[in-house]
């Protein structure tokens, strides 16, 4: 558990699976059009993520939910950072900052050797937010993301 001020990063519980839903529905239908992939991690984020080995983080400010963010363990000791999110009233509070950090200490933690990420380049803030946090930009693959045009990753 990380803290910052009032901000606490905790362990996702399975009450929490309807806020993490909500938080990535906001920025998601916010920018683009939610996908099939992102009804099947929002919908069952147990089986889609927790039960294959993956971790998902909760930021919580003032008691409340505000942030969320997915380690999807690939193997091999690969993880993907994927559905951060920081509902826009708690933004600039360096909240995607901690959920990051956050992140890659727990990503560490399991032994992996690489976290890579897939985005999209309007979303500036958050790639900013990628680079500070040491990711780099490579190669984009086919992506199950129709709104994925970067990947970025980072070797621990």
């Amino acid at each position: 558990m990380q803290s910052s001020g009032t901000v606490t990063i905790v362990d996702f519980e399975p009450a929490h699976a309807a806020k993490f839903r909500e938080l990535n529905e906001e920025w998601i239908t916010r920018y683009f059009v939610m996908e099939e992939a992102d009804h099947k991690s929002l919908g069952d984020p147990q089986g889609y993520i927790l039960d294959k080995g993956g971790y998902i983080l909760m930021a919580k400010y003032n008691n409340e939910l505000v942030g969320a963010c997915a380690l999807i363990n690939d193997g091999g000791g690969i993880y993907e950072l994927a559905k951060m999110a920081v509902t826009p009233k708690a933004q600039g509070l360096k909240i995607g900052k901690l959920l990051g950090e956050a992140a890659i200490q727990k990503a560490r933690q399991a032994g992996a050797a690489k976290v890579y990420l897939v985005s999209n380049r309007k979303l500036e803030t958050a790639l900013n937010l990628y680079k500070r946090l040491g990711f780099i930009e490579v190669p984009m693959p086919p992506s199950i993301y129709e709104r994925a045009n970067i990947k970025m990753e980072i070797e621990l």
